[in-house]
């Protein structure tokens, strides 16, 4: 069996990342009151607070093992805040899940 290698269009992945990046500040900046960047990294335990930034604008990625604590530290639901996220970073296993043919 011949494998291919995974196919990135790195422009429409970035493209997503920035959507996944929106996604997270206005989560963040709709809370009441609204949440600062600071107060965010504060509640991952971030040590820095540029990452939230980094995330926020496309340039870095919400790790997937602490999807929930983001979730949590947002007030939305995990499974929904992870299934966005996934639908950004990953969509061709996002169609496959939940995507009929």
């Amino acid at each position: 069996m011949a494998y291919t290698k995974y196919r990135v269009d790195k422009v429409a992945a970035r493209k997503m990342r920035i959507e996944a990046g929106a996604f997270i500040k206005g989560l963040r900046e709709n809370r009441d009151p609204k949440m600062t960047q600071r107060e965010l990294a504060e509640r991952l335990r971030l040590p820095y607070y540029t990452f939230i930034s980094q995330v926020e604008t496309g340039a870095a990625r919400v790790p997937p093992e602490s999807q929930v604590a983001w979730a949590k530290a947002l007030g939305v639901d995990p499974q929904e805040f992870a299934k966005k996220l996934l639908s950004c970073y990953d969509p061709h296993t996002y169609k496959a899940l939940f995507q009929k043919n």
